[in-house]
């Protein structure tokens, strides 16, 4: 008798977890945005992984957009002081930033495993 192996997590779920695209349970990340070289749960090689800059190029284009609205806009509508906004979006803008890399990085890990499985080790 075979047993099938469980199907591999979908890719959000991979994503937003930060989980192993092979197996679903072990984590991707051992620091805030440090890849493990392998899986704890399953031994996926994490180490061939190539995100590249795909994740900060998405996370600097879409909350540079959001940011710069949100600062024209309280600009426009308060009228506040210059150290107002000076200390505002550093405290905004650097765990938004840090909270969407780690799903684009973990995205674009689980999208190499399911079409380069290849150069991941299988």
């Amino acid at each position: 008798m075979v047993i099938a192996p469980d199907p591999p997590p979908s890719l959000v779920t991979a994503a937003l977890w930060g989980r192993c695209p092979r197996c679903g349970k072990g984590a991707v990340f051992s620091g805030l945005l440090t890849v493990r070289p392998s899986c704890p749960v399953c031994g996926l090689d994490l180490s061939a992984h190539d995100a590249g800059d795909g994740p900060a190029v998405a996370v600097i284009f879409v909350l540079g957009t959001l940011i710069m609205g949100l600062a024209f806009w309280v600009e426009f509508t308060f009228s506040p002081p210059l150290w107002v906004h000076a200390v505002l979006w550093p405290v905004v803008t650097v765990p938004l930033a840090i909270a969407m890399m780690r799903p684009l990085k973990a995205g674009l890990i689980a999208l190499q495993y399911r079409y380069r499985r290849n150069e991941m080790g299988r």
